[in-house]
């Protein structure tokens, strides 16, 4: 028996209501692909699985929305979201669906043993009906002002707004989403799962959990348990969804909150059969020791922190969940994506666009991990062209080409310095220390920590000086070169799990071992002399932006060239002199200052601006600067930000721009 750490990765369930958004990219898919990754890496057995929640009541109004079935709806999102998957180069193990004979037979047994055991009762139930539709509604097709923190579009089954889990006869002013007129309360029958029964057993594994949970996760989780659980009810007044297995149902499905959870192990059991292993499952799902980690947004923490363990608990012989790596948001424009309110950029647009690692690679640093996070398209294409092509991707890049062009193949290390030490040294510490984020779960400090080391090669190279020592004393340079490339081996297999195309690029490149196969220890064993290296094209591009003021994307591509513009179109500019009066951090954006400019007007202006890599704020206050104060107001991470300053961008370095000589503040620029 293979005696390997086993790890299990659930990624959250997309709703196949319609194409992926960035949102759903940054909330569970990459890190969950993420930590995968790092797992293999390890050297850890690993399964991650996960698929399209086809049942969800969003599908089904799609469906009467377009007037098809609840089928065509959802199996052609199911395509759409494969290819986002495959865009991304998300490793699942499997990826499928709810709406499989599978996954309704697992559900189904489950749903049994629980009501065997007493866990699941019918009882009579009130339920909201709409005279108008002459049907049931399901808590999806209904929408109202919630009871707790009065958002005025809380969905039946939950609010976005506080995250609160709702029962929909709960909603203020409830409508139906399908006629918007008002419901009323009838009598039907559900089955309930007795939540109230299980609650001790789920309140301890809860404090076994808490202190490697996230905060959010845990406080999330501690507010649901805090006046007690309810028994809830699992069945709905549906035709679309997994059948009930009990004669006399056949109008009513298993609401989707239990069953898609089921897909975790339904997902596990049918990769076993696909590769023929059909008992594989229960290495995962059966040994004690198997750790199972659960990514998600946070909306979705209590049906994987309570109501899934719940289930398992209620089972019996399965593993609970280990940790709930959950995230907080990712905005678009200082709004929430969303697909139901088409709100956001999808995934699969994006990519037309723009090159997968880049995007990866700016989420990564950007992830929603202990607070919301927004998309600034500006930051991803200045990420891009800084820290990914500028750093990054010009270490790894000239480092080979130098190589390439003076000796051919990769060179003999000979006698190590204190430099030479002191950086491999750095390196290893490095490399061990964003392994260790990525145990715990903490990616987004993983990668900041790679990127430090990407700065400190660059410094060391630099010093070292190569293109001089080739002439002087071609040992020495020998020596060095090999030093730069084993930290550049270092520094891909450390990327490796967040931009993984390009570092297995680089190490195909140099003639090194696959990371995706090789083990993490292969990262450290120094650079052989002999391995014949080629001429290397660039692994990233310069990007920019087509029409900055589009605020998005969709259909316009990186190009080399701006459009031209007539003096019109420049007049319209309200280019003017402005003075910076203060300055301070924004707090909920590491990367933002808040100013307070003068622009000639009666009251200062406020503007967000990503200058916090590149001036500290006392050297922002008292400068005379350029801004453009009829740019449209945005929101940036929940402040409105109202002007832009001009600056100039060459080579990574950013400098303001500003007047020779002294005018009055509010002048215009012509």
């Amino acid at each position: 028996m293979d005696n390997r750490e086993r790890i299990f990765i659930g990624a959250a369930w997309p709703y196949s209501n319609g194409a992926l958004h960035l949102g759903h990219v940054a909330g569970c898919l990459l890190p969950a692909d993420i930590f995968a990754r790092y797992c293999r890496l390890k050297g850890y057995e690993t399964l991650f699985v996960s698929g399209s929640d086809m049942h969800g009541t969003p599908i089904t109004i799609t469906a009467d929305r377009e007037g098809t079935t609840p089928e065509v709806v959802a199996e052609r999102n199911h395509r759409s979201i494969l290819e986002t998957i495959g865009s991304l180069s998300i490793s699942y193990d499997l990826y499928t669906k709810t709406h499989t004979e599978n996954h309704f037979s697992v559900v189904q047994d489950i749903f049994l043993k629980l009501m065997a055991k007493g866990l699941i009762e019918k009882r009579g139930d009130r339920a909201l009906y709409c005279p108008h539709c002459s049907k049931f509604l399901p808590d999806r097709y209904v929408e109202g002002a919630c009871p707790h923190c009065g958002f005025e579009e809380a969905r039946g089954d939950q609010c976005d707004h506080c995250g609160k889990v709702l029962d929909p006869k709960e909603l203020k002013d409830p409508r139906c989403k399908l006629c918007k007129g008002s419901p009323e309360i009838r009598e039907t029958e559900h089955f309930y799962l007795l939540l109230s029964k299980l609650e001790p057993q789920i309140r301890e594994h809860v404090a076994s959990c808490r202190e490697r949970w996230r905060p959010n996760t845990r406080n999330n989780t501690e507010n649901f348990l805090r006046d007690g659980l309810k028994d809830r009810p699992i069945t709905r007044d549906l035709s679309w969804g997994v059948p009930i297995p009990i004669d006399g149902f056949d109008d009513k499905r298993i609401y989707v909150w239990f069953e898609a959870v089921c897909g975790y192990l339904s997902a596990s059991m049918l990769h076993s059969k696909n590769i023929g292993r059909p008992d594989l499952w229960e290495s995962f799902w059966k040994d004690g020791g198997c750790r199972h980690y659960y990514f998600l947004a946070k909306d979705n923490i209590p049906f994987h922190t309570i109501i899934w363990p719940a289930i398992l608990i209620g089972h019996g012989g399965l593993v609970l969940p280990y940790d709930v790596p959950s995230n907080e948001y990712l905005q678009w424009d200082g709004a929430q994506f969303s697909k139901s309110r088409g709100h956001g950029v999808t995934v699969n647009g994006f990519l037309k666009d723009y090159p997968v690692d880049p995007l990866r690679f700016y989420l990564s640093v950007n992830m929603p991990e202990r607070g919301d996070a927004n998309f600034d398209l500006n930051e991803f294409i200045q990420k891009n062209n800084t820290e990914l092509l500028g750093a990054l991707g010009n270490y790894l890049h000239r480092v080979v080409t130098f190589v390439h062009n003076n000796f051919g193949e990769t060179t003999q290390r000979g006698e190590l310095k204190e430099a030479d030490l002191k950086v491999l040294a750095s390196a290893e510490d490095a490399y061990r220390r964003t392994l260790d984020c990525m145990e715990m779960v903490r990616l987004k400090e993983g990668v900041s920590i790679m990127m430090s080391l990407v700065n400190e090669a660059n410094r060391y190279f630099n010093s070292m000086a190569p293109w001089k020592l080739v002439k002087e004393d071609k040992e020495r340079c020998m020596t060095v070169l090999n030093v730069s490339l084993q930290i550049g081996k270092v520094i891909a297999y450390g990327m490796y799990p967040y931009i993984p195309q390009s570092m297995r690029k680089w190490c195909s490149l140099v003639g090194l071992k696959d990371p995706e196969t090789s083990g993490w220890e292969e990262a450290l064993r120094p650079i052989e002399a002999g391995q014949r290296i080629g001429s290397p094209p660039p692994l990233f591009q310069k990007l920019e932006l087509r029409k900055e003021e589009e605020g998005a994307p969709d259909g316009k591509g990186p190009i080399q060239e701006k459009e031209q513009v007539t003096i019109e179109q420049f007049g319209a500019l309200d280019l003017r002199v402005g003075k910076v009066l203060e300055a301070s951090e924004h707090p909920k954006a590491d990367k933002l200052y808040v100013l307070k400019v003068d622009v000639g007007e009666p009251e200062p202006r406020q503007i967000i601006t990503g200058l916090r890599e590149h001036y500290d704020k006392d050297d922002l206050v008292g400068r005379t600067i350029i801004v453009l104060c009829n740019l449209k107001p945005a929101n940036m991470r929940g402040l409105s930000s109202n002007g832009m300053l001009l600056a100039s961008e060459a080579d990574g370095e950013v400098v303001l721009l500003t007047t020779v000589k002294g005018t009055r503040f509010g002048a215009r620029v012509h």
